[in-house]
């Protein structure tokens, strides 16, 4: 299998066991063009997949997932980024973290970053840099990091409050 196959399949397989996560939680995972169509039909908890947005060169970009929820006052994007072994995913950090501040209209976003195979100091280089955006929250984890975030977010004494 050629390299970039390999990655691009792990990825997707990232991106499925964040989605099977949020459907365990009843979120309902459709694409951004679908709900569009008719959002009445799908409810108000619903992840969506493809969601769009203009980039900081004003180009069309897509992130792989709206979080939204009424239930939980929730309106959060997800980007996922696997890099198992050596390439090109880890130098493009400070793309993607200028694009969540900058080009993404969501306060809160979640950079899930997972597969062990970034350089070192790239990982701990996002996080730093995330802490350090005023106006919003953006927290980088890894799939673990999620899961821990997921179960204590959607816990019923939590249900209408801002995360």
């Amino acid at each position: 299998m050629v390299k970039g196959t390999y990655a691009n399949e792990t990825g997707r397989a990232l991106e499925k066991r964040v989605a099977n996560l949020l459907d365990s939680y009843g979120f309902k995972t459709i694409s951004e063009r679908e709900y569009n169509k008719n959002p009445e039909k799908h409810g108000s908890e619903v992840l969506l997949t493809n969601v769009k947005y203009l980039n900081i060169y004003g180009q069309p970009g897509k992130s792989e997932f709206m979080l939204c929820s009424r239930k939980y006052n929730m309106q959060l994007r997800i980007e996922c980024k696997w890099q198992q072994s050596s390439g090109s995913v880890d130098e493009k950090y400070p793309y993607l973290l200028l694009n969540c501040v900058e080009a993404m209209p969501e306060k809160e976003v979640i950079i899930i970053v997972d597969g062990g195979g970034a350089r070192k100091g790239a990982v701990a280089w996002l996080k730093n840099n995330a802490k350090t955006v005023k106006n919003k929250n953006i927290r980088v984890i890894n799939f673990e990091e999620f899961k821990d975030w997921a179960r204590y977010a959607f816990r019923e004494d939590n249900v209408e409050k801002i995360i």
